[in-house]
């Protein structure tokens, strides 16, 4: 049975929309004609009409560069586009990605999180308010390039455990049942301090960043999703592959939200990016 949600309609479809996590890499790859955006481009053109799974109503991307005390969603109805990176090319500062914003529906799943998580909204106008960053719009556009397709970002607590971030994407689960496309955008190894900067392929990858990967796709497989949250407990490997750890975040998000008895799990993008950064992404899903 759906979990009804006050102010969101429920999906017309029996089937959820799946639920994402993408391992976004450099800025560079938003714009660059390589193996990893011409994946998000494919990823996106299985959305809608003749497609594996309908369009979404509304996407939901918690993104590993917002980083806040507490919890917060874009409330904007016109989020900017944020370049919070630094050393790139100027056609990469002029990207934009105009998706409109979802106040009402910002709203309405803060009022259902409720008084358990404190999800506030940041309506704040231009510089004052937060918007898209490169995180969520650097896979995005690629996905659904029209930007036509109402978005709103969640930031990331990072005061709170890993466990705790597991927990709220649990939460956010129910949102699949309203045609809500949820979308975690970070790195399942990233370690910028290490990084191979001329290394073109997987062979220069670094043997703790492979041991990592393995082991967190060992446990995506066996459906051992609550046990990603113990990510900090598996030794040097972990140490070395995330020495601040904002952009594995966003896989508990995604892994919350999933279901690990009914949904198939599938791996894309597998492969380790300048030796020390896991471009491997993760498709939750059911129906087609």
């Amino acid at each position: 049975m759906s979990t009804a949600i006050p102010g969101l309609a429920a999906s017309p479809s029996d089937v959820p929309m799946p639920v994402l996590f993408i391992g976004h890499g450099s800025p560079m790859n938003a714009i660059e004609d390589n193996s990893y955006r011409r994946s998000w481009q494919a990823l996106g053109a299985a959305f809608g009409e003749g497609g594996r799974w309908p369009r979404p109503r509304l996407i939901l991307c918690i993104s590993a560069h917002w980083l806040s005390h507490d919890w917060w969603l874009t409330g904007q109805a016109r989020p900017r586009t944020i370049h919070d990176f630094g050393g790139f090319p100027a056609e990469l500062f002029a990207q934009q990605y105009p998706a409109p914003g979802a106040p009402e529906a910002a709203r309405a799943i803060a009022q259902w999180l409720g008084e358990d998580w404190g999800v506030a909204l940041d309506e704040g106008m231009g510089e004052q308010g937060w918007g898209f960053d490169h995180g969520s719009w650097g896979v995005l556009k690629p996905m659904f390039p029209a930007a036509d397709i109402p978005m709103i970002q969640l930031s990331m607590d990072y005061h709170r455990s890993p466990a705790d971030h597991f927990a709220l994407g649990t939460r956010l689960a129910a949102l699949r049942e309203h045609g809500v496309l949820i979308v975690g955008s970070g790195n399942i190894v990233h370690n910028l301090r290490a990084a191979r900067w001329g290394a073109s392929d997987d062979s220069a990858a670094y043997d703790w960043a492979r041991t990592f990967d393995a082991e967190i796709t060992r446990r995506i497989e066996a459906g051992e999703l609550a046990d990603l949250a113990d990510f900090q407990h598996l030794g040097d490997a972990a140490r070395l592959s995330h020495p601040t750890h904002e952009h594995f975040l966003p896989l508990l998000y995604a892994a919350g939200a999933a279901d690990a008895q009914r949904d198939r799990v599938e791996f894309f993008n597998v492969g380790i990016q300048m030796a020390s950064i896991s471009m491997r992404s993760v498709i939750w899903s059911r129906g087609a």
